[in-house]
């Protein structure tokens, strides 16, 4: 087997040619913070990755994803986080129509017939706020919700189309607020996007601040969830963190894997040491494609394969950053010095540390869990 062949033979499968096309393009290019490579995927029919082929999309499950999530990571580390945020989206648009029958339909396949993009505004990155807990309010008025706070950071906040979100419908009483998911398009009236991602590091992946400001929308294209206090997750919520954790670890992974492909073309070190880089990330696909496989299987409990899906993901973090320190010292310091590449992808594959949830946060949750307690995620 030829290291990351699979992954890419995915890709190609989905979107022919792509693959070459990011590697034909400077690395440089491709993680600008005003590169073309998000509307290279655009117009590539990316977009429709996870849309079902009944509303013309391209009806990749869960093992196809992660592995062309790992793929893209390789090539184009910002735009495999972007495109994360967006498939997340997506696919909890799938699971909200599965659910419902109700017209997210129209949208999905506006996805992947006019290559809509999708941003996601579900509550992350906020410190010690729950992860649960949305960063938008919004209010019934005049037949409409109105909708205000803010994403930060917010991936293809410039590119997006539609934010998706959560939020909480506030009632006349505490007791009265409602979990609700709303499709926002990009172009109301009260959406403010600004700078926010200082780093140089994934600059490409737009992670910038969108404040949303008495946005409103119509009510057709909010999706109540029930009461805001329920402290259990939602069956919705369980799906979009599963596909979340699978695709934000095999996206980074992916990253992990661009520095181990060049010590190995290169043989550097010994045998056992090229080993000691590629077996941690190649272990580590492994636990993530068991999971995006078991996710087929109807009769298993969702809640069981999501603490199935936060091991894997730390499990992952852990083998980045083995495989990444091993890898970085046999390519050498003038690798490193020489050329920006080697630093930014061993720099870049450890941000996946920094998604929620975080592990001192769910530990607790996750033992009491294997314990066969229900997962409590807060």
């Amino acid at each position: 087997m030829e290291f990351m062949r699979r992954e890419r033979q995915m890709l190609d499968s989905f979107v022919p040619g792509f693959d070459g096309e990011l590697a034909d393009i400077p690395f440089d290019e491709l993680e600008a913070r005003d590169g073309a490579v998000i509307e290279r995927f655009r117009r590539s029919g990316g977009p429709g990755l996870l849309v079902p082929e009944a509303h013309r999309g391209l009806g990749a499950g869960p093992l196809q994803a992660v592995r062309v999530q790992r793929a893209l990571g390789a090539r184009a580390p910002s735009l495999a986080v972007a495109t994360t945020m967006h498939h997340f989206s997506t696919a909890t648009l799938v699971e909200l129509w599965q659910r419902d029958k109700g017209l997210e339909w129209m949208l999905l396949q506006a996805i992947a017939e006019q290559g809509l993009l999708l941003a996601s505004g579900f509550a992350e990155g906020v410190r010690g706020q729950g992860v649960l807990q949305p960063t938008m309010k919004a209010t019934r008025r005049n037949g409409k919700v109105v909708i205000s706070g803010a994403k930060r950071p917010c991936s293809l906040a410039h590119a997006m189309d539609i934010l998706t979100t959560s939020l909480v419908i506030q009632g006349e009483n505490g007791d009265d607020d409602e979990f609700a998911v709303a499709l926002v398009s990009a172009d109301l009236p009260g959406i403010d996007v600004t700078p926010f991602w200082n780093a140089p590091v994934l600059a490409g992946a737009q992670s910038e601040s969108v404040t949303l400001s008495d946005v409103a929308v119509e009510n057709d294209l909010v999706i109540t969830m029930g009461s805001a206090d329920a402290p259990e997750l939602d069956s919705i919520q369980v799906a979009g963190f599963l596909w979340f954790e699978l695709l934000i670890s095999a996206s980074y992974l992916g990253m992990a894997s661009a520095l181990a492909e060049r010590v190995l073309r290169e043989e550097r070190g010994e045998p056992a040491e090229r080993v000691a880089v590629a077996g941690p990330l190649e272990a580590a696909m492994s636990s993530l494609e068991g999971v995006a496989m078991q996710m087929a299987d109807a009769a298993l409990p969702r809640e069981d394969l999501l603490t199935r899906a936060l091991l894997c993901r730390y499990a992952a973090q852990d083998a980045i950053t083995r495989s990444v320190a091993t890898a970085a010292e046999l390519l050498g310091g003038m690798a490193f010095i020489r050329g920006g590449e080697v630093a930014y992808l061993a720099t870049a594959s450890r941000a996946l540390a920094f998604h929620p949830p975080a592990r001192a946060r769910t530990a607790a949750a996750i033992t009491d869990a294997l314990a066969d307690a229900e997962l409590q995620l807060t």
